[in-house]
């Protein structure tokens, strides 16, 4: 049996599986400290269906701990951000675009030195020992305790990020958090440099929290291993998220998605994830999440993660309603729903309070709502289905009809049907399918490199690159013989000479339960 947890702004879900079978499910409201709601759901199931601690074989969380931290700008390290690209790249210095206020709760520093490559991987300039050992001092006597080193076109070669780190880590000591560019982001420099800065500032956190889920899955008595659930809707382990906690910043719509497809047996769909305070759509394409192509920005900068294609609307079970306008949100109760929410004997009319007026649900006490207007009721409900149905409308990239899938503890306040679309899909266990997605994510490589083809040689490449992503995907715990190609792709690069082309592959596997015990 395994253990799948996710950790949404309103709720904590956990499930108890055997295999992909839920045995039982169970919801309550997320904990202002999100490590307490994580020990209440690990009640919570033991008392819906009994297990011991040396039955479960793995434990997969899906958290918003570290997204909340950078968009509260909280618990941040002192960050410094050092890229190698010297004499090139001084007009666009690091940090050059992010908000004043997220720089001062770093207490960022950056520099440039010498250093960094042309796409085909041949040197800008060599490094400069002297200089490096300069900023190190610097960042030092500034009390810098994290970071972030990037290289112009380092994804095509990282020697010099590593070269540099080792001589920061030299000067700074041991205890210095240093996050390489090349590991992180993808082709891109400030894209790549800024989704760097942001795992550096977050590594200090990240070691806090993973002790802290530690502590609270033991203190269950279960010693299986524990995974997090990454942006792509694979798996990582508690060290490579001590590495790398930025790759779990957009796990909660993946989990749903991926719980979707699970609940639905759908494996190209529209999902329309419901939850208390958001609504979140996305398709599915061969089960996984449609990765966007576009710049995403997190707190205002412009990174490059893998990140699900998701519109986000501010519609949720928890919305405010405007009694005057029928119109609903953008503001929340968020997780005091259970307190304020009139069907709970508080004085906020939200669209809970409509779908339980509506009989859509049956949920805290009806009587209280019987006062509402059926006219306000359905103006509320048809504003809710018109403001989806154009959501999942814009998503879709081709005119022939989707099946749509309707997950989260919010999809009370979808209709049968949706306009365009047809019957809505609503699966068995739909309130908690982002934590069945937690639970079944599974483990992965990717490779994103530009590559110089020679002629005659395409094919054999193509192999070369298939069979990297393959490798890393077993190292990172996929068991051998599961492992696939999801996704590739490859993009010839105008104007450069040698065939330059950026190849994508994208390999995925089950995680071997074997082998966490």
């Amino acid at each position: 049996m395994h253990i799948g947890i996710d950790v949404g702004g309103t709720n904590t879900d956990a499930v108890l599986m055997d295999g992909t079978r839920t045995l039982v499910g169970v919801k309550h409201s997320t904990t202002p400290d999100v490590t307490d709601g994580i020990v209440r759901a690990l009640e919570n199931l033991r008392a819906g269906h009994h297990f011991e601690g040396n039955q479960i074989d793995a434990v997969m969380i899906g958290t918003t701990h570290f997204i909340n931290a950078l968009v509260q700008a909280k618990g941040l390290a002192p960050t410094a951000a050092l890229r190698l690209g010297l004499p090139a790249t001084k007009a666009l210095p690091p940090l050059v675009d992010w908000p004043q206020a997220l720089i001062a709760a770093l207490d960022a520093r950056s520099y440039l030195a010498h250093g960094g490559y042309e796409f085909d991987g041949r040197p800008i300039s060599p490094l400069d020992p002297a200089e490096l050992r300069e900023h190190a001092a610097d960042m030092k006597a500034h009390g810098i305790r994290s970071v972030a080193i990037s290289a112009v076109f380092s994804p095509v070669n990282h020697d010099l990020e590593v070269q540099a780190a080792a001589i920061i880590a030299e000067e700074m000591g041991p205890d210095v958090a240093i996050s390489l560019s090349h590991e992180i982001g993808r082709i891109g420099l400030l894209e790549r440099e800024n989704a760097t800065i942001i795992n550096a500032a977050l590594r200090e956190l990240a070691a806090e929290i993973i002790d802290g889920l530690s502590a609270a899955v033991r203190k269950q008595g279960i010693e299986a291993p524990i995974f997090l659930s990454q942006n792509d809707g694979t798996l990582m382990d508690e060290d490579y998220v001590r590495l790398y906690p930025v790759a779990t910043f957009a796990s909660g719509p993946t989990n749903s998605m991926r719980g979707a497809a699970l609940t639905s047996g759908l494996e190209s769909c529209a999902v329309v994830d419901v939850g208390g305070t958001t609504t979140d759509i996305g398709l599915l394409i061969n089960g996984f999440p449609r990765e966007t192509a576009n710049e995403v920005k997190v707190a205002g900068i412009r990174t490059n993660f893998r990140m699900p294609d998701v519109l986000s609307l501010a519609i949720g079970g928890g919305s405010i309603v405007d009694t005057e306008t029928g119109e609903v949100g953008p503001e929340s109760v968020g997780y005091k729903l259970t307190t304020e929410a009139l069907v709970f004997g508080g004085s906020t009319l939200t669209a809970t309070d409509i779908a339980v007026a509506a009989g859509r649900a049956d949920i805290g006490d009806p009587s209280k709502v019987a006062h509402l207007e059926p006219a306000l009721v359905q103006r509320v409900l048809n504003r809710i289905t018109d403001r989806i149905t154009e959501a999942v409308d814009r998503m879709r990239t081709s005119p022939e009809p989707i099946p749509v899938v309707a997950v989260g503890g919010g999809s009370i306040l979808l209709p049968d049907e949706l306009p365009l679309f047809g019957a809505v899909h609503l699966p068995e266990n739909y309130a908690v399918a982002n934590a069945i997605g937690a639970s079944i994510a599974q483990v992965g490589g990717e490779i994103d490199k530009v590559y110089t083809i020679e002629p005659g040689r395409r094919e054999e490449t193509l192999a070369e690159v298939r069979a990297e992503a393959v490798d890393k995907a077993i190292s990172a715990g996929a068991a051998p013989q599961t492992v696939v190609i999801v996704d590739f792709d490859e993009v010839p690069i105008p104007y450069l000479p040698g065939n330059a082309t950026r190849i994508r592959a994208k390999a995925v596997g089950d995680l071997d339960m074997g082998s966490t015990r």
